[in-house]
This record gives C-alpha cells, structure tokens and sequence, in this order.
C-alpha cells in the first residue's frame, strides 16, 4: 500500500461574507489512521499550515473507513500583511477550489 503524503483531508467549507474562511470541516491523519470529522477554524487551519502539515481537498469514500479520493492540496500563501488560504493561483481572498459550501 502506498504511504499516505498528507496530514489531512479538507470536505467542506464555510465562507464569512467577506471572502474568508469561517471553518473547514476536516479529517486529520493519527498515525496511520484518520480522526472523525473535526469543524477547524480558519486560524488554526493557519497554524497547521504553517507548521508543516499538508491538507488536501477531498472526501472519504463510503465504508472504506480511512480512505478517501482526494485531488487538489491546500496552499498558505502570504501577500504583505494578509494570509490566504488557496488551492489554485493565489488570489484576494480565500479559495478553496473544488470543496463544497456549508
């Protein structure tokens, strides 16, 4: 089996009104397994990000437990004073390409 390369699995996202992230809904890699779903907000996303962990975008494939389909990886990008949370090319504002709304 192949190892796994990420330490968590972004599924879904909410938005405040002015572009940012609120929360992520999240399944974070224990050892070589994965948690239950956790609601994370928008600075400790940040703080994971930062310190070294690898998100990607994805969803968890029915009644295969720790498994899951995943495409994209989640970017922390830093535009002067301002931290943006992409998938794609860096943008205004936070963009999670990809991930449904909540």
């Amino acid at each position: 089996m192949a190892k796994i390369k990420y330490d968590g699995v972004v599924e879904a996202v909410r938005y405040k009104p002015d572009g940012e992230i609120d929360w992520v809904r999240a399944y974070e890699r224990r050892g070589s397994a994965f948690s239950d779903y956790l609601l994370i907000d928008r600075q400790t996303l940040i703080k994971r990000l930062k310190s070294g962990k690898r998100f990607v975008v994805g969803e968890r494939i029915p009644y295969l437990a720790g498994t899951f389909k995943v495409s994209t990886p989640i970017r922390l990008v830093d535009k002067g004073s301002q931290e943006i949370i992409v998938t794609g090319d860096a943008d205004s504002h936070d963009r999670l390409d990809g991930v449904p709304q909540i």
